[in-house]
């Protein structure tokens, strides 16, 4: 007890610095702590955004129509619409990919296949949609329903309630499809879900016209 009392304790400005010290980097840590918290927070429900959009939003195929001459299916109207709480879909950067087996073939939209009127024959060649000048990796559109004028030639976005057809040439890609050939493929967005072709054209063809999906 007696070496005890002789002893001091640690006071001054020496104590008072170690102290300001210790709060300063306790403030430090806690203002890193704090930033990289919010910036995980943000980051977090950005990816949940993108996520949500990229699993609700895609393309649906409702209907697949062939017309047929003596090569076959020469020209194949697919009928799309975006699944139910999708985002709009931009048709410009959307690809059709179809294989009968042999041959895949990749398809872009070409702005010069565009139709946006009625008509009574989807498959009739018209100075707007010249269905016998269409290449082999082009696609065109016929808007059937469009209410709010999205589908633009230029920029063609596919929203809610919008139906359109996606005319491809398939005498350019295939030669035409004979009977029994088995066709899959899909209708791929830029974002979501794709939209599946696959279908098996029939033993024999007694139309012209013929729903093969």
């Amino acid at each position: 007890m007696r070496f005890l009392k002789k002893r001091k304790g640690a006071v001054g400005i020496g104590t008072l610095i170690v102290f300001i010290a210790m709060v300063l980097v306790a403030a430090v840590a806690a203002a890193v702590l704090i930033n990289t918290s919010g910036y995980l927070q943000q980051k977090a429900s950005s990816t949940g955004r993108e996520s949500t959009e990229q699993v609700a939003s895609g393309i649906q195929v409702a209907s697949v129509i062939g017309w047929v001459n003596e090569s076959g299916v020469s020209k194949l109207a697919i009928y799309v619409t975006p699944n139910a709480g999708s985002t709009g879909i931009d048709l410009k950067n959307t690809k059709i990919i179809l294989s009968n087996g042999n041959v895949q073939a990749i398809m872009q939209y070409n702005s010069s296949y565009y139709l946006n009127t009625l008509t009574s024959d989807i498959f009739a060649d018209t100075a707007n949609f010249n269905w016998s000048a269409m290449g082999p990796t082009d696609f065109g559109i016929i808007v059937v329903q469009d209410y709010d004028s999205s589908v633009q030639q230029n920029a063609p976005t596919l929203n809610k309630g919008d139906m359109v057809i996606l005319g491809v040439n398939t005498y350019k890609v295939f030669g035409g499809i004979p009977v029994r050939t088995h066709i899959t493929g899909q209708v791929i967005p830029e974002f979501g879900a794709p939209g599946v072709i696959d279908f098996t054209t029939p033993s024999t063809y007694t139309q012209s016209v013929i729903e093969l999906q």
